[in-house]
């Protein structure tokens, strides 16, 4: 029953902190994109790819007293803090997964920020698309972020290496 509330927990457990909840969206959709097994249904939205499947189980994780959420206000919007809990680790030792070592994969994209993440989920939703089509979707999509075609290149470069870590 739990097995996905443990997956998302075991993603803590690899990466500390994770300060956002953007950022949280995002790299989750990124591992599942890079055939890490996560199954969370993802919509695009605002910021990108966005799961209310995501949000609910981060909501319930904080409920049972797993995760820790921070809420502090920064200029004129909040910012979310989240962290594993010793609940949440002793959980997690008594629960048996079968996952792939998610540390190397998570901790790179958590020292991204969240918008160059944004754009490489963005870019991960339209991949069956030909390059130069995603590179539209990602200007008219996304311009208010004002992405070059230099930071779309580094997007599927940074998809490639990380696709590379989760190989070896």
């Amino acid at each position: 029953m739990l097995n996905e509330h443990a997956k998302v927990m075991k993603v803590f457990l690899a990466s500390g902190e994770i300060i956002g909840r953007k950022k949280l969206q995002k790299m989750i959709y990124i591992a599942k994109k890079i055939n890490l097994p996560f199954y969370e249904k993802y919509d695009f939205h605002f910021f990108g790819p966005y799961s209310e499947e995501l949000t609910l189980r981060i909501e319930e994780l904080c409920n049972l007293g797993f995760l820790n959420e921070v809420r502090e206000k920064k200029g004129g919007y909040f910012q979310y803090r989240y962290t594993l809990t010793d609940s949440g680790k002793e959980f997690l030792g008594h629960y048996e997964l079968d996952m792939p070592p998610l540390e190397p994969c998570m901790n790179d994209m958590n020292g991204q920020t969240a918008r160059f993440l944004e754009l490489v989920s963005t870019v991960l939703f339209f991949e069956d698309l030909e390059k130069e089509e995603v590179k539209e979707k990602v200007f008219t999509l996304k311009s208010k972020q004002r992405y070059t075609d230099e930071e779309v290149e580094e997007a599927y470069q940074y998809i490639a290496a990380l696709r590379e870590k989760i190989l070896n």
